[in-house]
């Protein structure tokens, strides 16, 4: 099933202007997410990438208000739904996780009570938000495990999580979090444990659900070949902040920031066979201690004097905003 974008008329799901969020230690403070502005759509899949400590999982955990002490949430801007979610109460949050939103996290064992057996954990899932009868919600949560690729389903309901394989509760985490059939689903690496044919199986499923119910998705990931093969459109991050986003092919066909450009070179394809992949050299730089002006710039071949300046995150093409002050379409 290929990406389809949703048309321009299809409404606004998900505002975040200005998103912060920063945990105030005694080393100082770290600005985990550091400014994340992005629009997600009724029916979109939206992916966002980036390297191991960029913000995209902190990301996610704030929009489902899961960030806990020291760590403090601040945004210009954070509407689901047409709700203003800084002002929900803590009830009011909890009545909305599991429910229109879902969060499918990278460890299943976030999800999973290690005490409950599985068939506990589902149905309690649906009767938490919905008056159904316990038949009702069992046979729900048997169909959805048939469609993540549990085989005999109905056995496995009655099973605790430590007698399943690893890969085996990562799908009932990920059925768990379809149950309600959320409006928005934030997905945190969710089939990095699963072998091919089940991770192919996966995003079909998820795919066929933004199709049909207009369930949108964020998909966090750093590997960028195979969200490009899911998503609609891409949000490139890098040290808390969005340096690139932009439609899926556009991105693919013509990325414009540096460090872009170096996740796009360092995918093998039939053209690098025998030859060594490029390398973004350094690393992602400490969140105490976050360079002046570009944080990419210590590691760019690009950059310049000027690049001790903070970049403006400008749209160059139609839905295809960039921070960096050279930008452009380069061979590496």
């Amino acid at each position: 099933m290929q990406p389809r974008a949703p048309s321009s008329s299809t409404p606004c799901l998900l505002d975040v202007q200005g998103l912060r969020t920063w945990f105030h230690t005694r080393a100082g403070v770290v600005k985990a997410v550091d400014g994340v502005s992005l629009q997600v759509k009724q029916g979109e899949i939206l992916g966002l990438v980036g390297e191991s400590g960029s913000g995209k999982t902190i990301t996610g955990f704030s929009l489902m208000n899961l960030v806990d002490k020291p760590g403090r949430i601040r945004a210009d801007r954070l509407f689901f739904d047409g709700r203003d979610l800084q002002t929900l109460s803590a009830k009011d949050y909890r009545a909305l996780r599991g429910n229109q939103m879902a969060m499918i996290f990278q460890d299943p064992m976030m999800t999973l009570n290690p005490t409950l057996r599985v068939d506990t954990q589902m149905i309690e899932t649906v009767q938490a938000h919905e008056s159904v009868s316990r038949s009702a919600a069992r046979a729900r949560s048997i169909d959805m495990l048939v469609k993540v690729g549990i085989p005999a389903p109905a056995e496995r309901m009655s099973v605790y999580p430590h007698h399943l394989s690893g890969g085996m509760r990562q799908r009932i985490a990920i059925a768990i979090a379809l149950l309600n059939s959320p409006k928005l689903i934030i997905a945190d690496e969710p089939t990095t444990a699963l072998d091919v044919t089940i991770q192919g199986q996966i995003l079909y499923e998820v795919q066929k659900l933004c199709r049909e119910t207009g369930t949108a998705l964020i998909w966090i990931t750093h590997d960028l070949a195979l969200v490009s093969g899911l998503a609609d459109r891409l949000a490139v991050m890098y040290a808390g902040r969005i340096v690139e986003t932009a439609p899926t092919a556009d991105i693919v066909r013509g990325a414009q920031h540096a460090y872009t450009h170096g996740l796009m070179a360092s995918i093998p394809t039939f053209d690098t066979r025998g030859h060594s992949l490029f390398q973004i050299p350094g690393s992602t730089p400490s969140p105490l201690n976050m360079p002046e002006g570009c944080p990419f710039r210590t590691r760019c071949y690009r950059a310049t004097p000027q690049c001790a300046q903070a970049p403006v995150f400008e749209e160059v093409a139609p839905a295809h905003g960039v921070s960096c002050w050279h930008r452009g379409i380069e061979e590496l």
